[in-house]
């Protein structure tokens, strides 16, 4: 039944910023997931599922190598300390953990509690209406956001590999196509999908790589720290 379940409708289309099911590896193993001793093949590398960790040190996005019922193994952009508390949101909920090893760019998380791997992979399909959404980061920082022939300074208040929320908008922006300049990132074409409240959902054209918004992240977090440091007594 496990193996019908990772094999089921290949061909379905995805959310453009979701990652293939097929290249992350599922277990219905206890034990928390440890490296090989050869790296995967990089190739793979953009078909890995991406997910969020969150933890004392902020938030990141992760690529899940390898996921168990007692743990899971991923790709880090930033370091994180073996015992530190951390969450992982997989399909829309998060899963509380311990790391428990790290080793060249990869942690291993322990699942407080054993996870049910099956209902894991059919949260995928949309259910009673219901579709998780992909892994967002919450960020605070100023974009300005091109509407036409007018531009809107807006605050960005998350962002994912395939969209971003911001605020404040007018609701005549949903379904224009935009153009968001982000502070030390590129400017993104894409398009408003949704408004409520002067805020509004838009809709990367293309993905951002993992890698661009991973530095992105890191970047912000280590201006946050020096900035926090300068202004202490």
């Amino acid at each position: 039944m496990f193996g019908s379940l990772i094999r089921r409708n290949p061909a379905r289309a995805y959310d453009a910023d979701e990652s293939a099911l097929e290249s992350t590896t599922f277990s219905l193993s206890m034990a928390v997931p440890r490296p090989c001793e050869r790296r995967s093949d990089d190739r793979l590398a953009p078909m890995l599922r991406v997910a969020k960790l969150s933890g004392p040190g902020g938030e990141q996005l992760i690529r899940l190598r390898n996921v168990s019922a007692g743990g899971l193994m991923a790709e880090v952009a930033r370091p994180v300390p073996v015992g530190e508390s951390v969450a992982v949101e997989l399909s829309s909920e998060d899963i509380p953990g311990t790391v428990v090893w790290t080793r060249e760019g990869a942690i291993g998380v322990k699942f407080d509690q054993s996870l049910d791997i099956g209902e894991l992979l059919a949260g995928r399909k949309q259910r009673h209406g219901f579709r998780a959404r992909p892994p967002r980061l919450q960020v605070s920082c100023k974009a300005s956001v091109k509407v036409d022939k007018s531009y809107y300074n807006v605050e960005v208040q998350d962002i994912s590999l395939g969209g971003m929320k911001v605020e404040p908008i007018e609701e005549y922006c949903v379904g224009k196509q935009v153009v968001v300049v982000v502070e030390s990132l590129r400017p993104i074409r894409g398009a408003i999908r949704w408004y409520s409240d002067r805020r509004a959902g838009i809709i990367f054209d293309r993905p951002l790589e993992f890698e661009e918004l991973a530095e992105w992240v890191g970047k912000r977090l280590e201006l946050a720290s020096l900035k926090a440091a300068y202004q202490r007594p």
